[in-house]
């Protein structure tokens, strides 16, 4: 495994770390009589209804340990996740591993902060269901310029997150990035507390690419969610090829690239079993996941097959709102992955799942046609579209 500075905190983060959003889960309905017994020794919960999702212990809790062992030293979890299970299950887990090496995410639902005295409300709470003395990176969960602006500054919290860091509760506080990207800055230098954050950026989004170098010049460590993109990177194509020329898996390819920019301190992967898990460890144990040729290749080509498509549409909602509902760029978004990555698998995934209208809604007033920047002719381009995507 490899190790990379973790901003100025002075630790040392393993290049993957293990995200417990995706845990191995199971229906109490779909167990046996026998399994539920097994569990009891595993905290069961009682009096819960047949259609209650918990985490499968018995492989969850093997796996995060496997992922220890492989030299994981940043585990990512949060109030929310695997049905509110998540935080339970790891903090059984880490009883398996050397606390005082591994460092421990989560984060603080901004829905929470309603007030000043939520944050050690939801603090100490979050401290009982991991059963741990102190959180290592205690993260404002979700945090665009809105929610910082009402709910940490509005409740004046600095004093709050100072006074558990002076007491030893939490060792840094972090903040999750979902806000525009023109708002980072704003929010880092506004607070001036911040030792991590974590936000989005992959091969398909590079939109926080900026945002990654001004957080290393700050000195603020980076993690990065979604290093496969949500899933749409991890169905098999041929854009290793196309990029580089290379006979790499789809997923590879992703994580090697997030992993490449030497401002990304950890790529985060929810893994949920011992295949996934070994197969990210390989990469991340990899002294240069990608070179700074390759790296360089890779972007410029991404922004190159994206012109050579027939369809250049570059998501900016322009077209929308369409009085029919029918969600234009979502649809072209589907075409793109098909047409020129070759994600056909993930376009399909999209195509079927869409919501709004149907394209076979369109009554053909030639508004999206006149707000488009690119002059497409949206009527005729989503009737070639549904035609292609819909043969999927």
């Amino acid at each position: 495994m490899i190790y990379r500075d973790f901003g100025k905190t002075g630790k040392k983060i393993s290049a993957l770390g293990f995200g417990c959003m995706r845990l191995p889960e199971i229906k109490i309905a779909e167990m046996s009589e026998e399994e539920k017994k097994r569990r009891e020794s595993l905290s069961w919960y009682e009096n819960q209804r047949d259609d209650t999702w918990v985490v499968d212990e018995e492989k969850a809790i093997p796996l995060l340990k496997a992922g220890y062992d492989a030299g994981i030293n940043y585990f990512d979890t949060a109030q929310f996740y695997c049905h509110f299970k998540s935080q339970a299950t790891l903090g059984k887990a880490v009883k398996l591993m050397d606390r005082e090496k591994v460092m421990i995410a989560t984060k603080l639902p901004m829905d929470e902060l309603n007030c000043t005295a939520d944050f050690y409300r939801m603090l100490e709470m979050q401290l009982g269901l991991l059963d741990m003395d102190y959180i290592d990176f205690y993260h404002l969960h979700g945090l665009g310029k809105g929610s910082f602006d009402t709910r940490v500054m509005g409740n004046n919290i600095k004093k709050e997150v100072q006074k558990a860091l002076d007491e030893g509760l939490i060792k840094h506080i972090s903040f999750s990035f979902h806000g525009d990207i023109k708002d980072m800055p704003y929010i880092v230098e506004t607070f001036e507390m911040f030792s991590s954050v974590l936000l989005q950026y992959n091969l398909l989004d590079r939109t926080n690419e900026d945002n990654i170098n001004y957080l290393a010049d700050k000195g603020i460590g980076v993690v990065v969610m979604g290093p496969i993109g949500g899933g749409r990177l991890s169905v098999p194509s041929e854009l290793s090829g196309k990029l580089l020329g290379q006979d790499l898996s789809t997923p590879e390819l992703a994580l090697r690239f997030v992993l490449g920019n030497k401002n990304v301190s950890c790529a985060l992967s929810g893994m949920g079993d011992l295949e996934m898990l070994n197969s990210n460890v390989k990469i991340a144990s990899i002294e240069e996941p990608m070179n700074k040729d390759d790296f360089a290749k890779a972007t410029v080509m991404m922004e190159e097959l994206k012109k050579l498509s027939d369809l250049y549409c570059p998501g900016c909602n322009y077209c929308m709102p369409c009085p029919k509902e029918i969600n234009i760029p979502h649809i072209f978004n589907a075409y793109t992955y098909h047409n020129v990555y070759g994600l056909s698998a993930q376009a399909k995934r999209m195509w079927d799942g869409k919501r709004g209208g149907s394209v076979s809604d369109c009554i053909d007033c030639g508004v999206c046609i006149e707000k488009c920047p690119q002059g497409i002719d949206v009527v005729r381009k989503l009737q070639e579209v549904e035609g292609v995507l819909s043969g999927l």
